[in-house]
């Protein structure tokens, strides 16, 4: 496929360049802060959890995103933190090569804020998410303050997603709600419940064991009192 033009603005119109053969390595920095991987890894193990038995998406944190030949040349590019393309193949990727993905951009993308970032999320990047990858959802928030908004494209331009009556932000592409928890951006389901981690599900079946065990312990201990006293468990 020929690669986009380098107008960032008409990014259609093609022109005769030679593209590098196979994958495009990522060439993100290391994440900010350790805050910035937790969150990362709450998003995409989240999604990934939740949609288990979908091969239909690509969801990735850091990760490259090769939208103009300009960048080739240049490498003045970033990738979001978290983003979320449909209508996909779910396969792992080195980076996110639009010409090489039927031009398909990222339909959700999260990006969190710093004091390094934010002025760029907030204006540079916010206006090539509207303009050139036209990603219908976008969201920002600050772990320092809790500053938390969203996006949805209409009519080629952001306007701000009204909160619900939780603060929770509705994504239409995803079909969640994007909300704060214990300090980070997580996913909730339209009655409000969080979509959980595969460790957090590993330790709600642990302790929901646990319980049982418990339970199962106290009656056998109370079995055995009764017998001792002569009475049959069975008829209490």
């Amino acid at each position: 496929m020929t690669p986009p033009s380098d107008n960032p603005l008409n990014p259609t119109a093609s022109i005769d360049v030679v593209v590098p053969p196979g994958d495009l390595e990522s060439i993100e920095p290391q994440f900010e802060s350790y805050f910035h991987l937790q969150q990362m890894i709450a998003l995409l193990t989240s999604l990934e959890w939740l949609w288990r038995d979908r091969d239909d998406f690509f969801a990735a944190g850091n990760l490259s995103i090769y939208f103009s030949t300009r960048q080739l040349k240049t490498q003045d590019f970033r990738g979001p933190d978290f983003f979320v393309v449909l209508d996909t193949e779910r396969k792992p990727r080195k980076s996110w090569v639009v010409w090489q993905e039927e031009g398909l951009y990222p339909h959700a993308i999260v990006e969190i804020l710093s004091e390094e970032t934010a002025a760029s999320d907030r204006g540079e990047k916010k206006q090539i998410y509207q303009d050139v990858f036209r990603t219908p959802d976008y969201f920002w928030f600050d772990p320092d303050t809790d500053e938390f908004a969203g996006f949805h494209l209409v009519a080629g331009t952001y306007c701000p997603i009204p909160p619900n009556e939780r603060g929770h932000l509705w994504s239409e592409q995803l079909g969640l709600y994007l909300g704060i928890h214990d300090r980070k951006l997580r996913f909730f389901h339209s009655d409000g419940q969080l979509v959980p981690t595969p460790l957090e599900v590993a330790i709600s079946i642990a302790r929901e064991r646990e319980r049982t065990e418990r339970e199962a312990e106290r009656a056998r201990v109370l079995a055995d009192k009764l017998r001792e006293l002569g009475v049959d468990p069975d008829t209490v």
